[in-house]
């Protein structure tokens, strides 16, 4: 299937110039001027790349970016002008994937869309994927207090403990390489040790799986990474 572009900007000559584009280019895109209209399509027609204005009106891009981010992984790349340059970091702080500075290069936007969107399918990333899970088996993962809580126990995450459960419980079902994983915590420098991954894995199973050496909710996929049970398919 065609992959799905939405562009979120409320200027409507640079929302056409974008959508003409990229519909040469051979996407399917769905323009709208506002949050509300967006939140509309991706309800009924979720995209697999959000291209965003920074400075909307009514809700920013900014803020749509990191409410987006709380619930999925859709790629989202910010438009911005040249003056925003404190935007775009707390954009990319924020799960932003990419930015683009109006006015745009055609050929730059194109390479940016082309690579964010290589690297969704790679990864396997899915607008539809499984909600992220709080609650598995017995126990609730307290992201507040950093936490795993059951019926008389409480077993405490060290920081990057916390950071590698809630990537898996945000992605559940979802298969996610040590790389993706490194890259999800923000430790992107660990990409080249793929054992650190391994060994945080390893602390979380003997936390809270029944039998750390044959897991029900932390499994290995051989030579492609970890995935976290859906619970909706237990």
């Amino acid at each position: 299937m065609t992959q799905h572009v939405l562009i979120v900007e409320d200027d409507r000559v640079t929302r056409m110039r974008l959508a003409a584009y990229l519909r040469e280019l051979g996407y399917r895109v769905t323009e709208v001027d506002g949050a509300e209209a967006m939140d509309e399509i991706i309800d009924i027609d979720p995209p697999e790349l959000l291209l965003v204005d920074i400075n909307l009106e009514g809700k920013d891009g900014l803020t749509i970016t990191r409410e987006q981010r709380a619930r999925s992984r859709v790629g989202i790349i910010l438009l911005t002008s040249r003056s925003d340059q404190v935007d775009k970091i707390v954009g990319l702080e924020m799960g932003a994937d990419d930015y683009v500075t109006k006015p745009f290069d055609k050929r730059e936007l194109a390479a940016r869309v082309k690579n964010l969107l290589a690297r969704i399918a790679d990864i396997g990333q899915a607008p539809r994927a499984a909600q992220p899970v709080d609650t598995f088996g017995p126990w609730r993962l307290d992201r507040i207090r950093h936490r795993l809580v059951s019926a008389g126990r409480v077993e405490s995450l060290t920081p990057l403990e916390f950071d590698v459960m809630t990537a898996l419980a945000d992605h559940p079902g979802q298969t996610l390489s040590r790389a993706r994983l490194s890259e999800m915590i923000g430790r992107g420098a660990m990409r080249s040790n793929d054992r650190m991954i391994d060994v945080v894995v390893g602390r979380l199973r003997r936390k809270f799986e029944r039998d750390p050496a044959a897991p029900d909710w932390i499994l290995t996929d051989h030579g492609r990474g970890y995935r976290f049970v859906d619970p909706a398919s237990v």
